[in-house]
């Protein structure tokens, strides 16, 4: 089992920059796939990006692609969304997910979530 507890949200202008962090409880962060995503007020919850185990690949979805960029340490046991050129579509609740396997882009293969963290970019 994991805890995954997020943090870094807030209130932010258009075209500013935010970092998520995700800190992962446990000795087997290594083994987790890493996912985050997002629901914005009255939408369902959305993919955002994906990290595999070892961390040498990355999903995005195509409206955050070329602006966020999905990170993990694993001294730290904790994965990162650096958000970038951020609009106000963007304004959501941000979960952090953990998966056994590999990584998907699937919120139902994700078996463990955080509480999420709210972003607001006001235009």
């Amino acid at each position: 089992q994991v805890q995954l507890v997020e943090s870094g949200g807030g209130l932010v202008q258009a075209g500013d920059s935010l970092s998520l962090s995700c800190a992962a409880s446990g000795r087997t962060f290594k083994t987790y796939a890493m996912g985050w995503f997002r629901q914005a007020p009255g939408k369902e919850r959305d993919f955002v990006a994906a990290i595999s185990r070892g961390g040498g690949t990355k999903y995005y979805s195509d409206s955050v692609k070329g602006r966020f960029t999905i990170s993990r340490d694993y001294a730290k046991n904790t994965v990162y969304l650096q958000m970038n050129s951020l609009k106000p579509e963007d304004t959501a609740v941000y979960y952090c997910a953990a998966r056994d396997g590999a990584s998907r882009q699937n919120q139902n293969d994700y078996e463990y979530w955080g509480q999420g963290t709210q972003v607001t970019v006001s235009s």
